[in-house]
């Protein structure tokens, strides 16, 4: 499991990797627009799991800071992650 959740992991930080090459560099035509897109809703849905979270578990859980910019970035897989290290 731990090893699934480290290559998923790797997979959305490859998409992050893009998607902010995409600001720094815009890619061309219609691309970008959608990479704005996608980061935009990615950042959205993100930062609403981390919101939830921290919001029903932050007071049952000490998290570290660390962690919970996790969230933010890995979503649903630093959940699993934070989930395996606190909770089993």
């Amino acid at each position: 499991m731990k090893i699934l959740l480290t290559l998923a992991k790797m997979a959305i930080g490859f998409v992050w990797l893009i998607l902010l090459i995409n600001i720094v560099m815009p890619f061309p035509g219609k691309a970008a627009i959608a990479l704005y897109i996608m980061a935009a809703f990615l950042l959205m849905m993100h930062g609403l799991q981390a919101l939830i979270f921290i919001g029903a578990f932050g007071d049952k859980i000490n998290m570290s800071r660390g962690e919970k910019w996790s969230i933010l970035v890995f979503g649903i897989f630093a959940l699993l992650d934070i989930r395996r290290k606190h909770m089993m």
